[in-house]
């Protein structure tokens, strides 16, 4: 049953369109998408995507007057029983800043992806997939628009559900492409299984919380545990627990984090826009709307956070071992989301999502600007390719790799604009000040200062490794001499792949403005507006540290930063860049004069040896999960397939238990049954037939006269037997 929209003034009423507006795009290049040139495609999807930004935008505008959480109902869902669900929308300020985060950074991967991919088909030799591309891409947003907006659990987990079917399609998108011409796929398939497992955490959750509360819609769900907390406390504690399964999955942290780095299988605008707006946030969305939840499980909220401690170092450490481009910056996304984790398991909440959105715009920058590097070299590759005297210089024939920062270097001079943008996030994300990055980055690290030091210490950590792997990344491809011809022969893309990045750049610049403190009230702009849709959480979920926060190491803060952890910070991350700078601008140039012999790949590995390959293999732990979990489960599907099935059930069971038997059945009715009784019995009765048939004939000689005899005597017999009765 579908319902008249009752939404308070403003613009609430428009919220369906961050939905209806992608799949109406994606619709379009569906039907009409095999007679449009590629322009009009790709500018079909992007107004799809930037329509749904100007809704976002206008509901941002609507709780300006009216700052409350209010819900648009739709139609109602679904009705079993005591359970009544409606598709409704909730806007409040924390659904509002993801539809923006997410419509508006996918806009520009949307603008951008027109340039690139107009290059990726072609280079891959499938030019009819572009259409399929930004049909997936529009899909991606819609889901990932049912996830944030939606007013309940069931709700979300449609939108989570989409953008995990989303990431298959998208990741695997060259699926006839990689090693063996199945890598690809392999990857997809990968990262559609192992966020399966931390589905069923959030399934499990769901089941917990319908069953104990009777509800799924959010306000209903956390008034009720909120009035009973003391009688649910281990049903809270396992429902967030549960919760911690889905976001390990979704959120790509310890120990389900092993698909992300694969997930660089899609092309770079896929890698962007999973890493950076959608599907990698949705498990610190569901921690930041569940906050009421996890207040009420502070056990919960120490493992959260330290789970998102120990992924953000654990990642960061493999980031610097990484030669692949792609492969730094999606260990660095793990990281990254370690910090969101660590920030709303501390009950940090606005921390988190203020990370998540600054870390939407340089992580976003820098996929793209990577993107643009790797185009860059394949253009520099495919003019080596047609001159044969520069052919002759590639070392490794065709399978040249354009990703290998080992094949870059001195791109300062050939991809200008891509250089400075790229450092610029480079920048962000180290968490240099005035950078978006330091001022999220920093609250983070003083929210769990007071809360968990020892997740506080493993961030200071990751913070350190992050702005090294910054450094060697930035050095290694865009400075020096160049290392192989293609990358001598690059140059940079046009306006519509370096504009997005322009913009993005800007806003990696700026963003901490977002935050940054009100001298007079030392009060945050996005602290006030995001506590209106976290009540709970910033009422009571940080109470707790309230007081000690407060004050800061030296008695104060400035708009809730700590001046001691924000320049030791800082400070860190300027040494780790000098460390990096001497390594890579100073020792690897000098290494480079070398014979190629005795030339370190990289200086780490000639400064920490085993430690450095330790990193580069990423601690063997995709090893180690295929030796344990998928050589298991094939020796298990094996041996089930080969000894249960087959020798067991097939060669046993069927051919001698029941085979055998129907045959050793058989042949009792045969032999004992049909030959030894029912054929003696019939043969016995034809032997007495023919005695008494033998005897007979001795009675029909043919001679009148014995045959008068007998009439004869019957006759005596008869009188004689009247005579004497």
């Amino acid at each position: 049953m579908l319902y008249e929209t009752a939404a308070p003034g403003g613009f609430f009423s428009l919220v369906p369109l961050i939905v209806v507006f992608p799949l109406v795009g994606l619709l379009i290049n569906i039907i009409f998408g095999g007679k449009l040139s590629e322009k009009v495609i790709g500018t079909v999807a992007s107004s799809a995507s930037g329509l749904a930004f100007v809704v976002a935008v206008l509901q941002m505008i609507s709780l300006f007057s009216h700052p409350e959480a209010v819900t648009v109902p739709v139609a109602s869902w679904i009705q079993i029983g005591s359970l009544t669900i409606d598709w409704a929308f909730r806007v409040d300020t924390l659904s509002v800043t993801m539809m923006m985060v997410v419509s508006g950074i996918g806009t520009l991967i949307h603008i951008y992806a027109i340039g690139y991919m107009h290059e990726d088909v072609r280079i891959n030799g499938d030019p009819g997939r572009f259409r399929r591309f930004f049909v997936f891409l529009n899909l991606f947003i819609a889901a990932m628009m049912i996830l944030v907006s939606g007013d309940n659990y069931l709700m979300l987990f449609v939108g989570w559900e989409g953008v995990g079917l989303c990431s298959f399609l998208l990741i695997g998108f060259w699926y006839d492409k990689g090693k063996d011409g199945i890598g690809n796929a392999l990857a997809a398939k990968k990262a559609f299984v192992t966020n399966r497992v931390g589905d069923f955490g959030f399934l499990i959750a769901g089941f917990l919380m319908f069953s104990t509360f009777g509800s799924l819609q959010f306000d209903t769900v956390f008034k009720a545990a909120g009035q009973n907390s003391l009688a649910h406390q281990g049903v809270i504690f396992a429902i967030t627990m549960f919760m911690l399964l889905g976001v390990t999955g979704k959120s790509a942290q310890i120990p389900l984090y092993v698909w992300l780095p694969d997930a660089m299988a899609g092309p770079t605008p896929v890698s962007a826009l999973i890493h950076a707006a959608t599907m990698v946030t949705a498990g610190v969305y569901l921690v930041a709307r569940s906050a009421p939840l996890y207040t009420l499980a502070p056990d919960a909220q120490w493992w959260v956070a330290t789970v998102g401690g120990v992924t953000a170092l654990f990642a960061a450490s493999m980031a610097v071992g990484q030669f692949d481009i792609k492969k730094v910056l999606a260990y660095s996304t793990i990281s990254q989301l370690g910090f969101m984790v660590a920030a709303v398991g501390s009950g940090a909440y606005v921390a988190g999502i203020f990370h998540l959105v600054t870390h939407a715009f340089f992580k976003a920058l820098l996929f793209l600007s990577s993107g643009s590097v790797i185009l860059g070299v394949e253009h520099g590759l495919h003019h080596v390719e047609h001159d044969p005297k520069l052919k002759k210089t590639l070392k490794g024939g065709h399978h040249f790799d354009p990703q290998d920062m080992r094949n870059m270097g001195g791109l300062w001079g050939r991809m200008r604009t891509t250089a400075v943008v790229y450092i610029i996030g480079a920048l962000a994300l180290a968490g240099i000040v005035p950078f978006a990055g330091f001022w999220s980055k920093d609250e983070i690290l003083f929210e769990t200062f007071n809360k968990y030091p020892h997740v506080f210490w493993l961030l200071l950590i990751a913070a350190f490794f992050t702005a090294f792997y910054m450094t060697r990344q930035i050095w290694l491809v865009f400075f020096g001499e160049p290392r192989s011809a293609p990358a001598e022969h690059a140059h940079d893309n046009p306006p519509v792949m370096t504009i997005p990045l322009m913009i993005l750049a800007g806003l990696s610049v700026l963003g901490g403005a977002l935050n940054l403190p009100v001298l007079h009230s030392f009060e945050h702009w996005l602290a006030h507006t995001l506590e209106a849709g976290l009540p709970a959480a910033e009422g009571a979920a940080t109470a707790e540290a309230g007081a000690t926060a407060a004050k800061g190491i030296l008695g104060f803060t400035w708009g809730g930063l700590d001046p001691v952890v924000a320049i030791g910070s800082t400070l860190l991350a300027l040494s780790a860049i000098a460390f990096g700078y001497y390594l890579y601008a100073r020792r690897y140039q000098a290494l480079q004069e070398l014979p190629v012999a005795k030339r370190p790949d990289d200086p780490m590995r000639e400064l920490i040896g085993p430690v450095f390959t330790v990193f580069e293999n990423k601690y063997w732990v995709d090893e180690l999960y295929k030796l344990v979990i998928l050589d298991t489960y094939v020796a298990a599907a094996k041996f089930l397939a080969e000894v249960v099935d087959w020798k067991f059930w097939h060669d046993f069971f069927h051919d001698t238990v029941i085979a055998g038997g129907y045959r050793l059945l058989t042949r009792v009715l045969s032999v004992q049954i049909d030959l030894g009784v029912i054929d003696w019995i019939a043969n016995r009765l034809a032997d007495v037939t023919q005695g008494l048939a033998s005897a007979g004939r001795r009675l029909q000689t043919g001679l009148v006269r014995n045959y008068a005899l007998s009439v004869l005597l019957g006759v005596v017999l008869i009188l004689g037997y009247l005579m004497l009765r």
